[in-house]
């Protein structure tokens, strides 16, 4: 939309705790905010309040949380949706980083609001907030091709060559993370919709 600005008050990352499942495809949206906190030199409490690890951050002199629920991918919602609650932050002020099944490895979307697309961190978020109406940065991972393959294929590790390119796209959008949280949608959208992987 021309113009729109939204001042993101809480950025959330999916993923499926435990070392097991670190570096497979299903936890590129904890990449994200692992280390975005990490250049903002935050560190992530867990708080059983919120079934979440949590970071605090100041980006333009502003106050950020960055969240990681803490159960795994299909009840994401329960923490995002019990910080939110606790800070009283409004649906619309929500960032969701998650792997996106139809966009391509090195490929990453900005997306405001919507359904679920058969992602269950989705899912669970729009049943626990009681809507859908958060943004989303859809880091692509590609699909394997069937939907029986799907479960699988997410929790795995993706092969040298497309995790080049899904780390390539993670680094885009961290470099464009302050104007992004700042609201500049248009730039940040322009920026990370254009890109083109290996380019």
């Amino acid at each position: 939309m021309p113009g729109e600005r939204i001042q993101f008050e809480l950025i959330a990352g999916f993923g499926n705790p435990g070392s097991e499942y670190a570096a497979t495809r299903h936890n590129a949206g904890f990449w994200f905010v692992d280390e975005l906190a990490a250049r903002l030199g935050a560190t992530f409490n867990t708080d059983k309040r919120f079934f979440a690890a949590v970071a605090s951050v100041q980006i333009s002199g502003r106050k950020v949380l960055l969240v990681k629920p803490m159960n795994f991918m299909n009840n994401s919602g329960q923490g995002l949706a019990a910080v939110a609650r606790f800070f009283k932050i409004d649906s619309s002020k929500i960032l969701v980083a998650h792997d996106e099944l139809d966009i391509a490895p090195g490929e990453i979307r900005l997306k405001k609001a919507g359904g679920h697309g058969g992602h269950n961190g989705l899912r669970d978020s729009v049943a626990k907030l009681g809507n859908g109406n958060f943004w989303r940065l859809r880091i692509g991972i590609g699909h394997p091709g069937h939907k029986s393959a799907v479960s699988g294929y997410v929790l795995k590790r993706a092969p040298a060559d497309q995790q080049r390119l899904i780390d390539e796209a993670v680094e885009l959008a961290l470099s464009d993370a302050s104007r992004i949280i700042d609201g500049d949608i248009n730039e940040a959208t322009k920026l990370l919709h254009t890109h083109k992987p290996n380019s």
